[in-house]
């Protein structure tokens, strides 16, 4: 694990919070460490009156006649079940009565106590700090994830022994997903009993006090009690709702004398940092985006307004790739947004939205472009949301040159006439964005506004709680022609049946969609379409490509035996290369010549207009005609004007790239195109420039076999890639090596003939129609 950059967070000049009456009389037990006397420097500046004993120097009958108002258990030497005096009884007595906390030591006690076991963790840290991720409740309540911890121990509480009374509340991160590690913090389920491994009180933890004030907030003995008191202490306080008191999620705070900040608070305050430092840098600054935009660079963008109107289902899906949140934590940090997001697409999304936040959310500006390259020539394609907290036209500049279709406006925390604004200056770049909203008073804005989309956010941004009920009460405040998203919260079948009932037009789903396991059959389930979504049609019917054919005789023997696909080289030089006559003349058969009606019975299946689908499933569809069969031109390093005079002069279907031309030249050619390569070669699937890639030796008519090991990585390494294999293929061998690729070979969209089909060097119609009629039979087989 990298070392984290080790900063001094104790308070140099501490001011000291006023008394808290609910912490008048505060026990510390002190477990004989040199460290309770900070934990005792930080619940005393905090407004806590503080008692020390020594865990040997009072009796449990002593210590319940002092009535504490909560109990700490201090860090310390030793072992939890044998050195720790009365902390063990003490725990034991007073949790259900009043807030009990754990440090280190204390911790142990608590997981120890409760029933679990307290073992060696394989590692000695003394004064080494650790990135802390947790759940944002409780102590942790309104503070970021892989906050700097310190931590002085070897032992800890084991996941296999974790008490089912307990949970666990934060840990240190493990492998790339981010898994629970050491346990790092436990909390009982029903009691007011939490405990924390780390040392809070230490000068290199972050926000250690900030741990201390949230427990110094609790109140009662259960987690039950806390909530009602705070709600009660809530319900006296008269200070306006709107500037009133933020009760952060999982604590409910008793603090009623000011109001606290905000995660959302938080998050604006350090991006407004993070941009305002982005935009000093060259290349990144405002001219610099500009500029760049003002050279038409930025992707291809459709609407999305009316993207959310097309959808397999009856609402439409925004799917979203979150890597973390402040209130679940870390999700799925190993997430590749690019294949992430292919998956979404072929499920059936109409939008994908991409967290960009790059602290709590663990995204970036980079997973948006990588999204929408992976998304490059995907017919029916999602719109691309950019998800951020965005304040200034310089995110939403930023977001159209990186592929946004969209952007996310937080009325919540814009004024009007800046909403107003970044919405126009959005608009002005093509963009309608969605505007957020979770009050009513939010939507009258977003009426005036005139937003033609409207989300809905379940999640209350001050607290992050949740209420699925918010989209439906706010429903009817929107106009008819307002698309309405309910955003947020979003789990399963149950939490979407009323808002297809209300009218709601579009849900988005972050935390269930990264974790499910397979996003088709999740989102089939979520949204209770009939049929499979999602799912691919692959031929039954190879495509069958006879090349270096040098006569008409010879093209029209493999038209009329049903050949898809006829080739002639135009490279001077090689041994098949014809001349313009010959070409002219083989051109004039293959466009006249009908194909066999029995040859064409094609089940390829073209992609519903209201879902993305394959881009190789797609462009295979260009190479297919139910009359004839298409002329192919192949070329191999030779100029652009040359191809593109041929293709004219010879009225050419297709063009086959057979050398190391640009893959940039298949958009700057008229008809579709297939490109050579190699198995494994950069730009094989490459999306968005030739119809189809064909995997062949460089030299190409040699009759040298590929390597079929090979072709099975390159297959593997893509599960959209189609391809047309070439190599040695003959009427004898084309059925054994498509069964070699077993399951793969069904991606395997058409097969390339050349000296397979030659006697003596001439094509041999007898072999040309064996080579079609084993090929078709060959896909049975599979």
């Amino acid at each position: 694990m990298p070392a984290l950059e080790l900063i001094d967070h104790s308070p140099h000049h501490p001011s000291a919070s006023p008394p808290l009456p609910n912490a008048s009389n505060l026990v510390l037990i002190d477990n004989y460490d040199s460290f309770t006397w900070n934990v005792y420097q930080y619940l005393v500046l905090e407004g806590a009156s503080v008692t020390v004993y020594r865990n040997d120097e009072i009796t449990l009958q002593e210590l319940i006649v002092k009535e504490p108002t909560q109990l700490v258990i201090s860090p310390g030497p030793g072992h939890p079940d044998a050195d720790v005096g009365i902390s063990r009884e003490a725990i034991r007595h007073f949790s259900g009565k009043i807030p009990v906390l754990g440090v280190c030591m204390g911790e142990q006690c608590i997981f120890s106590v409760f029933g679990g076991r307290v073992d060696v963790t394989g590692e000695i840290l003394h004064g080494k700090t650790s990135p802390l991720r947790h759940d944002s409740k409780g102590v942790y309540a309104s503070l970021p994830q892989d906050l700097p911890v310190t931590r002085y121990h070897s032992l800890a509480g084991t996941h296999a022994t974790l008490p089912e009374c307990l949970e666990v509340s934060s840990w240190i991160a493990s492998g790339p997903d981010g898994g629970r590690g050491i346990i790092m913090g436990v909390r009982h389920k029903e009691l007011l009993v939490e405990g924390v491994q780390f040392h809070p009180e230490s000068i290199l933890t972050a926000e250690g006090r900030s741990m201390l004030k949230n427990f110094l907030k609790m109140e009662g003995g259960t987690w039950a009690e806390n909530e009602r008191l705070q709600k009660q202490a809530v319900a006296k306080d008269h200070t306006n709702a709107i500037d009133g008191p933020i009760i952060p999620d999982g604590l409910l705070s008793g603090a009623h004398t000011h109001k606290q900040e905000s995660i959302l608070d938080r998050i604006y305050k350090d991006r407004k940092k993070a941009v305002a430092a982005q935009t000093l840098i060259p290349s990144q600054r405002p001219s610099d985006l500009q500029a760049s935009y003002e050279l038409n660079i930025s992707p291809p963008q459709i609407s999305f307004p009316q993207r959310l109107k097309l959808s397999p289902y009856p609402l439409s899906l925004m799917a979203e790739i979150k890597r973390a949140s402040p209130s679940k934590g870390v999700i799925s940090m190993s997430t590749c947004a690019p294949a992430q997001a292919r998956k979404y697409a072929l499920a059936g999304a109409s939008v994908i939205s991409v967290l960009t936040e790059p602290e709590w959310f663990k995204g970036s500006i980079e997973d948006l472009r990588a999204v929408r390259q992976s998304l490059e020539g995907m017919p029916n394609r999602p719109a691309v949301l950019r998800k951020e907290f965005i304040f200034d036209e310089y995110q939403i500049l930023e977001a159209r040159l990186a592929g946004a279709d969209t952007v996310l406006l937080i009325i919540k925390m814009l004024d009007k006439p800046t909403l107003k604004r970044l919405y126009e200056y959005s608009q002005g770049l093509g963009m309608e964005p969605l505007v957020e909203v979770n009050t009513v008073e939010e939507m009258e804005i977003a009426n005036e506004l005139g937003a033609k989309v409207i989300g809905v956010n379940n999640r209350n941004l001050n607290n992050f709680e949740v209420d699925l009920n918010t989209t439906s009460r706010l429903m009817n405040k929107a106009s008819k022609e307002t698309i309405v998203c309910a955003l947020s919260g979003i789990a399963g079948p149950d939490d979407v049946r009323t808002y297809r009932k209300n009218g709601v037009g579009a849900v988005l789903v972050g935390e269930a969609l990264m974790r499910a396991a397979d996003a088709a059959t999740f989102v089939h389930q979520l949204l209770g379409a009939a049929g499979e979504p999602g799912s691919r049609s692959n031929n039954s019917r190879l495509l069958v490509k006879i090349c270096g054919t040098r006569t008409p005789e010879a093209a029209k023997v493999a038209v009329e035996a049903g050949a898809d696909l006829i080739g002639v080289i135009l490279v001077e030089g090689r041994k098949r290369c014809v001349s313009r006559d010959t070409a002219l003349a083989i051109s004039i058969i293959v466009h006249e010549t009908v194909k066999p009606i029995e040859s064409y019975t094609s089940s390829l299946t073209v992609p519903p207009s209201l879902q993305a689908s394959q881009y190789f499933d797609h462009t295979l569809s260009y190479l297919q005609r139910p009359e004839r069969a298409l002329l192919v031109g192949v070329f191999q390093n030779q100029p652009l004007s040359y191809i593109l005079a041929q293709q004219k002069l010879l009225s050419l279907d297709v063009v086959q790239l057979h050398g190391s031309e640009p893959l940039e030249w298949a958009s700057l050619i008229p008809v579709p195109v297939i490109h050579r390569f190699g198995p494994g070669d950069a730009g094989l699937g490459r999306r968005g420039y030739h119809a189809l890639p064909l995997l062949d030796t460089a030299s190409g008519g040699s009759g040298q076999t590929l390597d079929t090991e090979a072709v099975r990585k390159t297959l593997l390494s893509d599960d959209g890639l189609r391809v047309v294999l070439a190599g040695g293929l003959t009427p004898e061998n084309v059925n054994s090596v498509l069964k070699q690729l077993d399951s793969l070979g069904s991606r395997v969209a058409g097969v390339d003939v050349s000296s397979g089909v030659e006697k003596d060097g001439v094509q041999s119609p007898e072999k040309i129609k064996a080579f079609v009629t084993a090929a078709r039979s060959s896909v049975l087989d599979l």
